[in-house]
């Protein structure tokens, strides 16, 4: 899948000029794995104040999380080549992720994830 994604990342390198391949950084894809264990610790103990988690069960959600991420990125990357664009849009993602979940987790992701950015962007 990634030698795909990998060929038609030079197609769309070829067809740019050499001024704006020095500028556009769109085809750079390097899923950087991330330790979210701090997160899922405080997340934790928001939820359930009285529980607690093994650090190899935190490292297996860790692995989870990474897992779901590099996913949706892969599948919200295919999406953006499919349409023939360079940038990635929060529908690509949102569409990336009702493909790969199940029907009422992918409706309650976008959902909450809507929600968060709108409070981001407030605050």
């Amino acid at each position: 899948m990634a030698r795909s994604i990998h060929r038609r990342c030079q197609h769309v390198k070829r067809s740019l000029s050499s001024i704006s391949r020095k500028q556009s950084h769109c085809c750079s894809i390097n899923f950087g794995h991330r330790n979210y264990s701090r997160y899922i610790s405080r997340v934790l103990k928001e939820v359930v104040p009285q529980r607690g988690m093994s650090s190899h069960s935190v490292d297996i959600v860790n692995i989870l999380i990474n897992d779901i991420f590099e996913r949706i990125a892969t599948e919200a990357c295919q999406l953006m080549y499919r349409k023939k664009r360079c940038t990635l849009t929060p529908e690509d993602i949102q569409k990336a992720v009702y493909l790969l979940l199940p029907r009422k987790l992918a409706k309650f992701a976008v959902t909450f994830g809507n929600e968060a950015v709108r409070r981001f962007v407030l605050s």
